[in-house]
C-alpha cells in the first residue's frame, strides 16, 4: 500500500494544485463568488487529504495494519466523493450534487478515525 498511497498524494497534490490555479485564473470570471469559494473548498480539503494520505504511507513503514489502509481507502474515497461534488456541483450548476458531498465529509471523518485508533492500537 505504501507506493500505491504515495502515487495517489502525488496525483491528488498536482490535480490540487492544479485545480486552484485554474479557480484562481480561468474560473474567477465564470463563476459567481459563492460559487467560486465552494470550488475552492473542494480544493483545500483535496491538498489537505492529499498531504493525510502521504502521511498514512509513510505511516505504513512502521505501523502495518488494516487500520492504516482503511484510513488511507477512507481518505481517498473522501477526496473524490467530497471536492469531486463540490468541483461538479460548482461547474455545472446541478445543485442535487451536493447531496453526495457529505458522505465524502464521512469518509475523511471514518479516515481520521481509523488513523487515532492505529496509533492507539501501536505499540511503543
Amino acid at each position: 500500500m505504501l507506493r500505491l498511497f504515495i502515487l495517489l498524494a502525488a496525483f491528488f497534490g498536482f490535480s490540487g494544485v492544479t485545480l486552484g490555479a485554474f479557480a484562481a485564473h480561468g474560473l474567477k470570471s465564470r463563476l459567481s463568488t459563492e460559487y467560486l469559494a465552494v470550488f475552492q473548498t473542494g480544493v483545500h480539503y483535496q491538498l489537505i487529504h492529499a498531504l493525510a494520505l502521504l502521511a498514512v504511507a509513510a505511516l505504513t513503514l512502521h505501523l502495518p495494519g488494516r487500520l492504516l489502509t482503511a484510513a488511507g481507502s477512507l481518505f481517498t474515497l473522501g477526496i473524490l466523493l467530497f471536492s469531486g461534488s463540490l468541483y461538479l456541483l460548482t461547474l455545472t450548476g446541478v445543485g442535487k450534487l451536493g447531496i453526495i458531498t457529505p458522505f465524502g465529509g464521512l469518509a475523511f471523518l471514518a479516515g481520521w478515525a481509523c488513523l487515532g485508533i492505529a496509533a492507539w492500537k501501536a505499540q511503543g
